[in-house]
């Protein structure tokens, strides 16, 4: 069991390497480059380019350098030294120092590191933890948190009242703010709660003063993925609702809170918790037009920009960070699949 656990931890490191190397060959597929892009107007003259590109390392080939292979050959040079010209390349200098714990220099925010742009506190006061990566993963949690406790009971409800009033209900809400997008649903909520009953002042809101103002923006985030969790949970339920083995729990006489309690529920979590992996991963890290239309700085905002700004270092390290999220919810899937199911535990070797 604990050797499965262990494979499927040590999946993550192929999984980031293909993540980072597809990555790493679309940013350079793109025609442009991210002096292209640059506000700046000196960035426009090919030398300065050049200088940039020579400074930056963007000046190598990307996975061969075969003419530092040539060089080192033609300068006896000793076979150890020649392999080492011949990866002396973009792709692999990133791969070494991102090992070591060095996301690279960024070329928008020049002079700086990828790391501490992700760690510098997003305010003069802030401390160390008052970061973007932290930010998104608070607004992410929260969100989640949510969804979770507004879609999985309204989708039990839906199925246990089948048919009834309170499925329609159900059915009609989850269909509705599924199909709403984030940014007009947080239009909505800011003109409700802040301008109308002014509850929450998103003009100037410090994010880091308490759980208050994080509460509008998780609560947009989530409600999209509180509505389809609600149709994934009612879809389970009822699925589980007609086996066997609840037919015989309720011929034995039991209460039918304690058969949805303890018996329906408990077997309809595995597509639910399948779904919360993924979405979990997709919550934290996808959070842009919220970031962007609450004013918080975050790594989803980040990201986009980057993009935009052919920021190649940022890309690579943000979009490596949502392959971790990813590759760590599926591995609690895992954990949790043995934990609601046994015989998913006892058949693992």
């Amino acid at each position: 069991m604990g050797a499965y656990y262990l494979r499927r931890f040590l999946f993550i490191i192929p999984t980031l390497f293909v993540s980072a190397l597809i990555t790493f060959i679309i940013m350079h597929a793109t025609p442009g480059g991210p002096w292209d892009t640059s506000p700046d107007s000196r960035t426009s003259d090919p030398r300065v380019q050049e200088r940039l590109d020579k400074a930056y390392g963007l000046d190598k080939p990307l996975f061969i350098n075969i003419p530092a292979m040539q060089e080192a050959q033609a300068a006896g040079k000793r076979p150890l030294e020649v392999t080492a010209a011949v990866f002396d390349a973009q792709f692999e200098i990133w791969l070494v120092n991102f090992v070591q714990g060095k996301m690279g220099p960024s070329y928008r925010f020049r002079g700086r590191n990828v790391e501490d742009i992700l760690l510098e506190p997003t305010s003069l006061e802030g401390s160390f933890w008052q970061n973007r990566l932290m930010a998104t993963m608070i607004l992410g949690l929260v969100a989640t948190f949510i969804a979770v406790i507004i879609g999985f009971p309204l989708g039990v409800i839906a199925a246990v009242k089948q048919n009834t009033w309170i499925d329609n209900l159900s059915l009609f809400l989850a269909t509705f703010f599924y199909g709403i997008p984030n940014i007009v649903l947080g239009i909505f909520l800011i003109i409700i709660f802040a301008s109308w009953l002014g509850w929450f002042n998103v003009v100037e809101m410090n994010y880091w003063e308490g759980w208050r103002p994080w509460i509008l923006p998780s609560f947009v985030l989530a409600i999209p993925t509180a509505a389809f969790l609600a149709r994934l949970t009612r879809s389970s339920v009822l699925e589980v609702l007609r086996m066997d083995f609840v037919r015989t729990a309720r011929a034995k006489g039991l209460s039918e809170n304690v058969v949805i309690a303890k018996h329906v529920v408990r077997n309809a979590l595995i597509p639910v918790v399948t779904f919360l992996g993924p979405a979990l991963a997709t919550l934290i890290t996808g959070s842009f037009v919220i970031e962007t239309q609450f004013g918080l700085t975050g790594i989803g905002r980040l990201f986009v920009e980057s993009v935009s700004r052919r920021d190649y270092s940022v890309i690579m390290a943000l979009t490596l960070i949502y392959a971790f999220f990813i590759a760590i919810a599926n591995l609690g899937v895992d954990l949790a699949y043995g934990f609601l199911d046994p015989r998913i535990r006892l058949s693992k070797k």
